[in-house]
């Protein structure tokens, strides 16, 4: 779910003892292209499966599921590693993952997605790189250069491409705004945690999120469950697999991509996300691409490599 040639301030304070240093990667190195690989197919298999996840459940039950299914290995992986518990310059931080990126974010987008197509939303979703970018370069100390700005912008077209050729135009509504929510939760997540790769594993990190996000949805978990009897094997089916992939696998990945790279840069990468998302709704959910749909990805595709490799 969201720019390259960022670049770290020049002049850092030395790490506290006992932490974990974990320095941006200056190139798309092998293991960083494999976790944004699996991190742009597990988030572009979501919006499929929420779609077909709101078929059988509500969607604030939808999101307890995801996330109370998800809460449990995450919780496991706490128990067994057992992290250092934060300290309070780093609770809040901690905090405001689960609540936010998780709970507030899964909240908005499940609600958004009841009016807006998956197409829709995952353009919408695709401003996050932008609202990352300036929060970054206002609170990180980031930078963008001409072709940050220009990839930005070409990508950003693509995603506008896949969204009108699926959508023919969509009219503006309260589910665009509660997208847009969504959207903002992640851009701002993006830099109230970007510090604490710097002192906590990045897995820690995404595990506490999981945790403390199903712990916030977890009033409605009863009526999710209860649903699950009148609810279709597909619609089951979508909330397991948004639990084990969307949630459990890829924001672990994501916390791991985001303490390798700017937070500007990572987020770029996500604009991938769109053509994929077409390309999985294609072969699960058989919607077949438009045209502009396919120049679209190819757009935002384009966009992508040209952030991330002319620097």
């Amino acid at each position: 779910m969201t720019t390259a040639c960022a670049a770290l301030p020049t002049q850092s304070k030395p790490a506290p003892a006992g932490s974990i240093p974990v320095r941006p990667d200056t190139r798309l190195g092998t293991t960083t292209l494999i976790l944004v690989t699996i991190t742009v197919l597990g988030w572009a298999s979501a919006f499929p499966a929420i779609r077909l996840g709101l078929t059988g459940f509500g969607a604030l039950e939808l999101g307890a599921l995801r996330f109370g299914i998800a809460a449990v290995p995450a919780a496991l992986f706490l128990a067994i590693t057992r992290p250092a518990l934060p300290g309070w310059r780093d609770a809040w931080r901690f905090a405001f993952g689960g609540v936010v990126f998780v709970a507030l974010y899964t909240a908005l987008l499940n609600l958004g997605q009841r009016t807006v197509p998956a197409a829709a939303a995952s353009f919408i979703i695709n401003v996050n790189p932008i609202l990352t970018a300036l929060l970054a370069m206002a609170f990180l100390n980031e930078r963008f250069g001409l072709y940050a700005w220009l990839g930005t912008a070409l990508s950003f077209l693509g995603v506008g491409f896949i969204a009108v050729g699926k959508l023919g135009g969509f009219e503006f509504d309260s589910g665009i705004l509660l997208v847009l929510g969504a959207t903002f939760c992640t851009a701002i997540n993006s830099i109230v945690q970007k510090p604490l790769f710097a002192r906590h594993k990045p897995l820690t990190v995404a595990a506490w999120n999981i945790v403390i996000g199903a712990l916030m949805l977890s009033p409605v978990l009863a009526d999710g469950i209860a649903q699950m009897q009148a609810a279709s094997t597909d619609a089951i089916f979508a909330a397991v697999y948004l639990a084990a992939i969307p949630s459990f696998v890829v924001y672990g990945t994501w916390a791991m991509v985001l303490a390798r790279m700017p937070a500007s840069r990572a987020t770029n990468m996500l604009y991938a996300v769109p053509p994929v998302a077409t390309l999985i709704g294609w072969l699960w959910l058989s919607e077949l691409p438009t045209t502009l749909g396919l120049i679209g990805g190819a757009l935002a595709l384009g966009g992508v490599v040209l952030v991330n490799v002319k620097r």
